[in-house]
């Protein structure tokens, strides 16, 4: 069973990162944090729970950053960390993960899964809903990996690349993390506004890589600023990109609430032309229900929203239960099919929107 390391590194992150490594300490693992010029106590706070603490200047590149961070390891199978990413802790099996460790072949990288508020999906497809949370995303993460054949690219949305350029393969591991950092949209503008300036900064520089105007248009998207996210998606559009790609469904999705957000309705209908590649998550199969929706296709729109309900797992919570459900009690409702809404309202469960809706059905019936 290898030994692992767990690399972090920090700027003025005193909020987060003593619950992050209280989390991570519980274990047997080594912990390393590089800190990049904090002002505030993430220093002294991160003494408490490992030794291992060091300094990097700051040279906007979080790839250099990390790979220095790896390289303070005194293990070679590296797992990296967030310091507003907090570790679930019930049912972590350190000797699995050992395991996991020792039969991972030079060219794989391990996958976390991890939880995170995201506010950028707050707008339409929240609003289509009436509800006023904050939707959980779903994620898979590479960050596991053995630093002797894989190593982190790219200045800034830093990706796992190997050493030697052969594509990676990527495996799941047993850990989940929430990711705090993203809890209020507040947070998450700062955060989309910061990471614009370096993106644009690449841009300029040259780089015009597909990743890189994703990542722009993200931030973008993050900032609910569709008029200057939909360009980004549409130069991605226009060229050869690898529909494999993890971050291309993502784009697409994103492309798609673009489009619904700026009103753009008869324009989603084109993503018809791309349902049989991307119809694989229920995230997209949702989206098709709403744009089938915002275009008076109702019952096209029906079998979206039950197709997507059939799917196990999603990204965006509830897209594969109650919101697909509750759109449909919606489209019953408006064609006065009060019956059939209440009963879709009922799936629904406890989902605030939909119980409002049908007491609103049981108020019009008892007067």
């Amino acid at each position: 069973m290898l030994p692992i390391s767990v690399c972090l590194i920090a700027k003025n992150e005193e909020k987060y990162i003593g619950e992050c490594l209280s989390r991570l300490a519980r274990f047997s693992w080594e912990i390393v944090v590089v800190d990049t010029g904090s002002t505030d106590r993430t220093v002294e706070i991160a003494r408490t729970y490992t030794s291992n603490v060091y300094h990097f200047d700051w040279i906007n590149d979080f790839s250099a950053a990390k790979n220095y961070a790896v390289q303070q390891a005194h293990n070679d199978c590296i797992l990296t960390v967030d310091c507003d990413e907090y570790l679930e802790t019930d049912g972590v099996d350190e000797d699995l993960l050992g395991e996991l460790a020792e039969k991972m072949a030079p060219g794989q990288a391990g996958v976390l899964h991890r939880i995170s508020p995201d506010a950028s999906l707050s707008d339409f497809a929240e609003n289509a809903a009436s509800d006023t949370s904050m939707p959980l995303v779903h994620e898979s993460i590479a960050r596991f990996f053995h630093r002797g054949y894989v190593h982190y690219v790219g200045s800034i949305h830093e990706q796992l690349a190997s050493i030697d350029g052969s594509p990676l393969e990527f495996i799941p591991i047993p850990l989940t993390f929430f990711h705090e950092g993203y809890s209020t949209a507040a947070i998450k503008k700062e955060k989309a506004s910061r990471n614009i300036s370096m993106l644009e900064a690449e841009l300029q520089a040259g780089n015009t890589d597909p990743y890189i105007l994703f990542q722009l248009g993200q931030s973008y998207f993050g900032l609910s600023d569709y008029e200057h996210a939909l360009p980004y998606f549409e130069r991605i559009l226009s060229m050869d990109i690898n529909e494999n790609e993890p971050y291309v469904q993502t784009m697409i999705e994103s492309y798609g609430y673009c489009l619904l957000n700026l009103g753009f309705y008869a324009r989603a209908l084109e993503l018809e032309g791309v349902y049989g590649i991307f119809s694989k998550t229920a995230d997209f199969v949702f989206l098709m229900g709403l744009i089938y929706m915002n275009n008076a296709m109702f019952q096209r729109a029906i079998e979206e929203f039950l197709k997507a309900a059939s799917y196990s797992a999603c990204a965006v919570e509830g897209v594969n239960s109650y919101k697909a459900y509750y759109n449909i009690g919606v489209i019953y409702e408006c064609m006065g099919n009060e019956k059939d809404a209440a009963i879709f309202y009922k799936k629904c469960g406890e989902y605030e929107p939909a119980r409002g809706r049908l007491e609103g059905l049981e108020f019009i019936h008892l007067t």
